[in-house]
């Protein structure tokens, strides 16, 4: 998952439709967040939403 932000912003920058600023203020809010009590919660989201994506079938 972070690989995949990782890219997103990346692919933001370059495009223009995010400046350095913002960039680095988006990274800085992940790498505070991680140590914070929602922490858990997000992840616990974030799984059932990988869950959940996976469990489809087409």
């Amino acid at each position: 998952m972070v690989l995949l932000l990782a890219i997103i912003l990346v692919v933001m920058y370059r495009a223009g439709n995010i400046k350095a600023g913002p960039a680095i203020v988006a990274i800085l809010f992940g790498f505070f967040l991680k140590n914070t009590s929602m922490a858990e919660p997000i992840q616990r989201f974030l799984n059932s939403i990988a869950e959940t994506i996976n469990n489809i079938r087409f």
